[in-house]
């Protein structure tokens, strides 16, 4: 069965003493429906997690200044169908890894990817997920933050 990774951070920004977390939006499109989203992406060959958040989240976002949260990192995993070119659907195994990043960056250049996004309380991104695997992930980052006393 084939396999396929993506990593991605929940990132988040201090505004006015407020913690602010980024969510991203995509247009139903392909395969995929319609979602608010942690950002991440496809791990490429040869790259190591913390490269992949890196290059993905400055692909969709042009935010280049993560500050990584030490001792942070989720995993959730899928099974999701695709269609081949030969019109089969194949079954994908798919990883979900997420890490912990702060940002100074408020201002976001979307790529074609996504077509919208917010900086929003937890209680607001929590709501706006779409995915509940998503929501549990944003809660451990949230919990995770108040014991670390950084929020």
């Amino acid at each position: 069965m084939p396999r396929e990774i993506s990593v991605g951070a929940v990132v988040f920004l201090k505004e006015n003493k407020k913690i602010k977390y980024l969510l991203l939006y995509r247009a139903a499109h392909n395969s995929y429906r319609q979602a608010w989203t942690i950002p991440r992406g496809n791990q490429e060959k040869g790259e190591s997690e913390e490269e992949t958040v890196r290059r993905e989240i400055k692909e969709e976002t042009g935010i280049t200044d993560l500050e990584f949260i030490a001792g942070f990192r989720e995993k959730v995993s899928w099974f999701y169908r695709q269609k081949t070119n030969q019109g089969k659907a194949l079954t994908i195994f798919k990883t979900a890894i997420f890490y912990l990043a702060r940002t100074k960056t408020k201002e976001i250049k979307l790529s074609n990817e996504h077509q919208d996004y917010a900086w929003l309380s937890f209680e607001d991104a929590y709501k706006k997920l779409t995915f509940s695997s998503a929501k549990r992930v944003l809660k451990l980052a949230n919990d995770y933050l108040k014991k670390k006393k950084i929020l």
